[in-house]
C-alpha cells in the first residue's frame, strides 16, 4: 500500500478504531536517522501494519532548551518512510495535540526525578503525556522505543503497566555510527573536533565494561576513570549512573544486566548514552 499521511486526530481515530491487523507504532520527533529506521523495520517485521508519528513535542523541552533549533526535515522524512512502505504517517500539529484550555498531564513518580530528570525537571511529564495521547489515538498493539533513551523507555513501560494500557512496549538496541557514537538527531549539532570528542561517552562506557569484566567492583574507581576520559575531551558531565535495568535504582555493586548511563555536554550539546554490563 502507499504511505498514507494523516494530519488530524479525528482522521487517525477513524482508521485506528477498527484496525484489521496487528499494528506497530514508532513515535518520533522527525529528522530520522538509522536508529529510527531500525525501530521501524522491527515494527514492520513484527506487525502487518506500521504507524510512525512525527511531532516535535514542545512539552518535553525546558525553557532554555533547543525547541526552536531542533533539527527538522519533514520532506526527507516522508520520502524515507515512503521508501520503507510505512503504512501510515501521523503528523499532528500543536493545535491538535495541545488545544486551547489543555490542562491534563501524566506524571510517573520517582524514576522521573533522577538522572535526566534532575537537569530536565519537566521533561518526562511532557514525554509521558504525549505518548499517552498518541497511544490513545493510534491504538497500536506494540510501541517500539530505542534503548538509547533508556530512562525514557523504563518510564514509558511503567506508565503503560500502571495505567493498564493495552499495548506492549518493546525496547530495541542502540544503533551506533561506525565509530561507536550513539545515533541521535542532535548529533548534527556536533561540528569538527566536537564530533570526535563526543566519542568519549562510548569510550568511557567501554572502559567501565572492561573494568567490570576484569573483576573491578569499586564504583568510585570506575566512575573516576570514566570521568578522566570525558574531561580529557572537554566534556561537561551531567551524571554517570550505575543502575538496575528494571527499576532504575542506583546499585551499590555491579552485576550482569546492570546498566551504566551517562549524560554529557560537548560544546553545549547534551548527549546521552548507556551500556549494559
Amino acid at each position: 500500500m502507499n504511505t498514507k499521511i494523516i494530519r488530524t486526530i479525528s482522521e487517525m481515530r477513524k482508521i485506528s478504531s477498527n484496525w484489521p491487523t496487528s499494528v506497530g507504532f514508532v513515535p518520533t520527533m522527525g529528522f530520522l536517522h538509522e536508529g529510527h529506521l531500525s525501530l521501524i523495520k522491527t515494527a514492520q517485521k513484527d506487525n502487518e501494519t506500521t504507524v510512525v508519528s512525527i511531532y516535535v513535542n514542545p512539552a518535553q523541552f525546558g525553557p532554555q532548551e533547543d525547541l526552536s533549533d531542533y533539527p527538522r526535515d519533514l520532506k526527507k522524512d516522508i520520502e524515507l518512510l515512503a521508501e520503507l512502505n510505512v503504512g501510515y504517517v501521523f503528523l499532528p500539529d500543536d493545535g491538535e495535540m495541545y488545544p486551547k484550555n489543555f490542562k491534563t498531564w501524566i506524571q510517573v513518580e520517582d524514576i522521573t526525578e533522577i538522572m535526566c530528570g534532575i537537569a530536565r525537571p519537566t521533561h518526562f511529564k511532557g514525554v509521558t503525556t504525549i505518548v499517552n495521547k498518541l497511544l490513545n489515538i493510534v491504538r497500536p498493539d506494540t510501541i517500539y522505543l530505542g534503548e538509547k533513551d533508556f530512562q525514557q523507555l523504563i518510564v514509558l513501560k511503567t506508565m503503560v503497566r500502571d495505567l493498564n494500557m493495552p499495548c506492549e512496549v518493546k525496547g530495541c538496541p542502540i544503533v551506533r555510527e561506525s565509530d561507536g557514537l550513539a545515533m541521535s538527531s542532535r548529533n548534527i549539532y556536533l561540528k569538527g573536533e566536537d564530533r570526535d570528542k563526543a566519542l568519549c561517552l562510548y569510550k568511557s562506557l567501554l572502559l567501565a565494561q572492561k573494568l567490570f569484566s576484569e573483576g573491578v567492583q569499586d564504583l568510585e574507581l570506575i566512575r573516576s576513570q570514566m570521568e578522566d576520559i570525558i574531561i580529557q575531551n572537554d566534556g561537561v558531565i551531567d551524571y554517570i549512573a550505575f543502575i538496575d535495568a528494571e527499576s532504575l535504582k542506583v546499585v551499590d555493586e555491579l552485576h550482569k544486566g546492570c546498566r551504566i548511563a551517562l549524560a554529557v555536554k560537548i560544546s553545549g550539546t547534551r548527549l546521552i548514552d548507556n551500556l549494559q554490563i
